[in-house]
């Protein structure tokens, strides 16, 4: 990946980080989380290489996925992509972590890292994301809000 794209990749994710935390915990943003996977799933090897990707999350659901340099066969890379990409667009994150993803056909190694790289990518996402509070500031199970002081 050359330095500028790389760059380009960190001030995205960072604005968005810094941006959007707020809105998310209302679940209303339109504003995508962008998660990149090349750094946290970087011994996550498909058939050649490593298979990094780029995960946009708007409003709670995977929105679009898109796989980013590698030196994967483009031919089965591009079924693998296919194949793995449209079974994760719409589910919410939750949704998607539990989703036993099927491979393609002839690109098992490229699929199967692709489902690992979205799966890190996602709980990363997950983790990061302040937790959801109904509107008389309790969280799902019915307790006040965590404080984030010590």
């Amino acid at each position: 990946m050359t330095k500028f794209k790389f760059a380009f990749l960190a001030v995205a994710l960072v604005a968005t980080v810094a941006l959007a935390p707020s809105a998310l915990a209302k679940g209303k943003t339109s504003t995508p989380q962008v998660i990149y996977t090349g750094e946290i799933a970087k011994k996550v090897i498909g058939y050649n290489s490593t298979t990094p990707v780029s995960i946009s999350i708007t409003n709670g659901r995977i929105t679009n996925i898109t796989a980013l340099d590698n030196k994967e066969t483009p031919a089965y890379f591009k079924k693998a992509k296919e194949k793995v990409f449209s079974q994760f667009i719409g589910k919410t994150v939750d949704e998607a972590l539990n989703l036993k993803a099927d491979v393609a056909t002839g690109a098992t190694y490229s699929s199967e890292a692709l489902i690992k790289n979205i799966k890190m990518g996602l709980q990363q996402a997950k983790e990061s994301s302040p937790k959801q509070t109904n509107s008389k500031g309790k969280n799902k199970k019915g307790k006040g809000k965590r404080s984030m002081t010590k």
